[in-house]
């Protein structure tokens, strides 16, 4: 059977928490590769709500393995809070379910100071982080000046490798017109959390490499979506990391044959939170609609999200430089009783039709969706659990977006419960 790499085909918040935690019954080792924080999953199974930032998905499952790998920017004080957060709702968290790559780059406070500095100065032309410090730390991380959780074993350097670090970032403070890190300080705060988190950390490369060789299955989870790919998304309005199913590999040390089946995970509809480029964003009353139904607001900071009409021009794009292989499609049931549903099949950009989003787009102005026209359906398709259940102006819909984003419907959702999900095809089937 096939490992499966889990990714976002839009621009995030697509239900990968729901799916992956759906898909985790199959898999016996779940494994986040990138993104930080900044990321947001929940997760609602019965009457428990589940809110994940940096834990896998696959950690609500009793008896999983959850993987947090080297391609993460780990906040050390948010994840202690979190495993806190998740043990009080009655879920087993411990250093035998739950592990943490020892080369995985910590995110400090002084982190999130200069990503909120910096948001501050761009004024209107901010980028809509969410100012946790994710782009900071992954800068740190490729200017080899990165506090990695390993460094919280060995005290007697970690004095030399923050004067490394604030080398570069006391300057940057003062040009921002901001005071100092006080290096003691955070020299006495790294070693206080240091003996919370350092039982979890291990070789993770080691665990996935035993873990192939016997055969165990292996779900990848990723954060954001294709559309926020550092080289592949609408740049600059992009996360700080790749998001594609090949950091898979690199994100959690083991090969790229190992990763298998790549499933994407599409919404019936699109959605973006923060700023940026969003061709079929409704500004009207069905967008309004759709965030209404949809309960459209970030998992992590609470903005509420743009909504808009499908785009399968993105979502083909996606499949294509993701290396998707099939599309779980959720969130159906926010589109019941609308008469007709749109969807962008093409752009018109400064005098030329495209097949793809063009690069170094900044504004919505600059570009015109082309729409066909879908019939809608009346009846509801919350909860059901099969094809004979949905209408058939649902099924015919889905068909149709099939044959524009050139790759099947692996599975589909009709409600954020864990069971109101329909397996077209077993991505583990492979």
């Amino acid at each position: 059977m096939a490992n499966v790499a889990v990714i976002g085909a839009q621009w995030g918040d697509e239900g990968k928490g729901k799916i992956v935690d759906w898909l985790s019954s199959r898999a016996e080792i779940v494994v986040r590769f990138q993104g930080g924080h900044n990321a947001g999953h929940t997760l609602v199974i019965g009457e428990n709500v589940y809110k994940l930032s940096l834990l896998p998905s696959g950690v609500v499952r009793p008896g999983k393995l959850s993987i947090i790998g080297n391609g993460v920017v780990v906040d050390p004080w948010h994840l202690v809070n979190e495993i806190e957060a998740i043990q009080a709702k009655g879920v087993a968290i411990t250093p035998e379910t739950l592990k943490l790559a020892e080369n995985a780059t910590l995110i400090l406070p002084l982190h999130g100071v200069i990503d909120r500095l910096r948001e501050a100065a761009r004024g209107e032309k901010k980028i809509g982080t969410t100012g946790r410090g994710i782009g900071p730390a992954y800068e740190d991380k490729v200017g080899r000046r990165a506090i990695r959780v390993c460094d919280l074993a060995e005290p007697e350097t970690l004095g030399e490798k923050v004067d490394n670090l604030l080398l570069h970032h006391n300057a940057l403070l003062k040009g921002l017109g901001e005071a100092p890190v006080d290096r003691d300080a955070l020299i006495k705060s790294l070693l206080e959390v240091a003996p919370k988190i350092l039982p979890y950390a291990c070789s993770v490369w080691r665990v996935l490499d035993e873990a192939k060789r016997a055969g165990k299955r292996i779900l990848y989870e990723g954060a954001q979506a294709v559309m926020l790919d550092v080289d592949h998304g609408t740049y600059p309005f992009v996360t700080s990391s790749n998001t594609l199913a090949g950091q898979a590999a690199a994100g959690s040390g083991i090969g790229p044959s190992a990763i298998g089946y790549v499933l994407g995970i599409a919404k019936a509809y699109t959605t973006r939170v923060g700023a940026g480029p969003f061709p079929t964003e409704l500004k009207g009353e069905i967008g309004e609609l759709i965030g209404q139904r949809g309960a459209e607001f970030g998992t992590v900071t609470g903005r509420k999200r743009r909504c808009g009409w499908f785009d399968a021009v993105m979502v083909r794009q996606a499949v294509k430089v993701g290396g998707i292989h099939g599309i779980a499609l959720t969130k159906l049931d926010v589109l019941d009783g609308l008469k007709e549903i749109k969807v962008c099949v093409g752009y018109r950009y400064k005098g030329r039709t495209y097949d793809h989003l063009p690069p170094g787009l900044l504004a919505d102005a600059e570009i015109e969706p082309i729409y066909e026209t879908c019939e809608g359906w009346q009846e509801s398709t919350r909860g059901a659990r099969s094809w004979a259940a949905l209408p058939a102006t649902a099924i015919k819909y889905i068909r149709r977006v099939e044959e524009l984003i050139e790759a099947p419907v692996a599975l589909f959702s009709t409600s954020p419960e864990r069971d109101d999900t329909v397996l077209v095809h077993d991505p583990f089937a492979d």
